[in-house]
C-alpha cells in the first residue's frame, strides 16, 4: 500500500490497492498518512528550491521532476503553480501518466497474488491431501477507470457536467478518507510499528534523489 501510494498518486492509489491486497483498515490508513506527509513536504520544498536556485534544472525538467516524484494530483498541482505556469503544465501531464499506471500495477499485484494462492494451494494438496477453494480478487474497477479515461477523451460531455462530476469524487474521495479515520486510533498505528514510516521515507528518498537525477538524464 505505501509503495503504491508513494509510486503512482497517493491516497487514491491506496484506496484502490485495499481491495486487492485485502489490508485492514488501519494498515491503509498508515499508508495514507505516509503518503500524504511526505507529499506535503515536498509540496512546500520544490518551490523553495526552485527560487533558490539550488536545483539547476530547468523549467521543462522541473515540471517532469514534481510531476514525476510528488505523492498527490493536488501536491504537483499545488508546486507547480507556486512555480510558474510553464513548469505546472509539464508536471501536471507527467503525474496524469503516473495515474494512469494505477491500472497495470494493480493487474499486476492481483495476478501476482493469484500465483501465489494458487502455490499454496498446491503445497497445501501434497502436504495435507486437500486444501480449500482460494478466491482471487480482481480489480474490476480498473478497467473502469480506463473506459472513463477514454470516454472522457472524447469531450462528449460539457465542460459544465464534467466539472459537476470532478466535485462529486472529490466529495466521495472525502467521504471515505473520513470513513477510514474514523476506524482508525492511535493504538492502531503503534500496532503498525515503525516499518511502514521508515519505507515511506526510504522510498521518499529515492523520489528526491533519483527522480533528480532522472530528471537531469532524461532532459
Amino acid at each position: 500500500l505505501t509503495s503504491t501510494g508513494s509510486a503512482i498518486c497517493g491516497a487514491a492509489a491506496v484506496l484502490g490497492a485495499e481491495p486487492v491486497v485485502k489490508a485492514a483498515p488501519h494498515k491503509t490508513a498508515v499508508a495514507v498518512s505516509t503518503v500524504v506527509i511526505f507529499g506535503t513536504v515536498s509540496m512546500f520544498l520544490y518551490p523553495a528550491l526552485w527560487r533558490a536556485g539550488i536545483l539547476g534544472l530547468t523549467p521543462e525538467q522541473m515540471g517532469l521532476y514534481t510531476g514525476a516524484t510528488l505523492h498527490e494530483v493536488a501536491h504537483v498541482v499545488g508546486a507547480g503553480n507556486a512555480m510558474g505556469a510553464e513548469i505546472a503544465d509539464g508536471a501536471v501531464i507527467v503525474k496524469m501518466i503516473r495515474v494512469m499506471m494505477l491500472v497495470p500495477v494493480l493487474l499486476t499485484i492481483s495476478y501476482s497474488i493469484s500465483v501465489l494462492l494458487v502455490m499454496s494451494l498446491l503445497l497445501a494438496r501434497r502436504t495435507k491431501g486437500g486444501a480449500g477453494r482460494a478466491k482471487v480478487t480482481i480489480p474490476w474497477f480498473a478497467f473502469g477507470f480506463l473506459a472513463v479515461i477514454g470516454f472522457n477523451s472524447l469531450d462528449l460531455l460539457p465542460e459544465a457536467a464534467v466539472a459537476g462530476i470532478n466535485s462529486f469524487d472529490t466529495f466521495l474521495l472525502t467521504m471515505a478518507m473520513t470513513a477510514l479515520g474514523a476506524e482508525t486510533s492511535i493504538e492502531k498505528f503503534k500496532r503498525a510499528g515503525a516499518k511502514p514510516f521508515l519505507l515511506a521515507g526510504l522510498l521518499y528518498l529515492w523520489l528526491l534523489g533519483g527522480g533528480y537525477l532522472l530528471s537531469r538524464w532524461i532532459l
